[in-house]
């Protein structure tokens, strides 16, 4: 019961670090002049992933590296498979920003490339070296789209509304950023703690909780960001923030993680990594074909997510 608490708080430690995290960061991102379009794709979706960032971390320095890789991989496969599935449900998704062409190709490329990196059963830091520069390439290419495109006014009022405005003064959103970073690190500290006793108390793979409850846990930011993107009917939002976080999670996560000490992750399955990249391709061609995700999408989605979980779940 106790290791079950330290994961609820957490949880809570993370949500609401990620929460004065985008906040703080958003909000010093437009004061130093960057436009609410790049905010939204950059820092905000970005921002979103820090529990991702600190938690596996944190796990990485244990030497857990199948829950810093089951995280990353958990968390890309429900960000698709659960948040995009529900968000879907609730308003079908018509995509109006072009920049998200280019960034689902993106997702899928990165995809592939981290399941072949894993063939040998881990990172090495020369390997998260190579992620690593291969999110400022990708960063810096996000930043002159969005600069060269023209949005809609109705893409850029999403954008502009979407972003935390500077409030106070820079050093309450620098307050902010150091809050949101120390509830991040002791919130990650009880959810890895709590996670790997548990694991070992069911006779569950830390591979498997990382998969599952660390990355379903870690993803509530993304949740909640894009549920009220939904409710309000800004479809762009909600797929930005998943899209960019799901890059920023292998590129940025797992490179950051690998050049700290490099990743073993036994126990990720090639099905782990297929599923992943089967979940990205099919939000890829949805965005790339009609330009939207329907309800019923949504739901075989959803479906799909149930039961590849079922399935990584002992029985009995």
């Amino acid at each position: 019961m106790t290791d079950w608490l330290l994961i609820a708080g957490g949880l809570i430690l993370l949500f609401f670090g990620g929460e004065f995290l985008v906040k703080g960061s958003g909000a010093l991102a437009l004061r130093l002049g960057m436009s609410p379009l790049v905010a939204g794709l950059t820092v905000v979706a970005f921002g979103t992933s820090s529990p991702e960032l600190v938690v596996s971390l944190q796990a990485a320095l244990k030497g857990e590296g199948a829950i810093t890789v089951g995280n990353v991989v958990g968390s890309n496969i429900f960000n698709i498979g659960f948040i995009i599935a529900l968000t879907a449900l609730i308003v079908p998704l018509k995509v109006q920003l072009q920049i998200l062409r280019f960034d689902a190709p993106w997702m899928v490329v990165v995809s592939v490339l981290t399941a072949f990196l894993l063939m040998d059963g881990g990172f090495s830091r020369v390997e998260g070296m190579g992620l690593a520069l291969g999110l400022l390439v990708y960063v810096v290419a996000t930043v002159r789209l969005a600069r060269a495109s023209a949005p809609s006014a109705e893409v850029a009022a999403e954008f502009e509304e979407s972003v935390p405005k500077p409030s106070g003064s820079v050093l309450r959103d620098l307050a902010l950023i150091a809050a949101g970073l120390a509830l991040l690190v002791l919130g990650s500290r009880l959810l890895v703690s709590g996670a790997l006793t548990i694991a070992r108390g069911m006779g569950v793979s830390e591979a498997v909780i990382g998969l599952t409850i660390v990355a379903a846990g870690t993803s509530l930011p993304e949740l909640a960001a894009s549920l009220v993107a939904a409710l309000k009917k800004e479809p762009d939002i909600a797929l930005g923030n998943i899209i960019g976080s799901n890059i920023f999670n292998i590129l940025g996560i797992l490179g950051v993680a690998a050049l700290a000490r490099p990743l073993a992750a036994p126990g990720i399955a090639a099905l782990d990594l297929y599923v992943m990249i089967g979940f990205a391709a099919a939000l890829a061609l949805a965005i790339f074909t009609a330009r939207r995700l329907d309800r019923w999408e949504g739901g075989v989605l959803l479906l799909g997510y149930v039961g590849y979980v079922w399935y990584l779940w002992p029985k009995g």
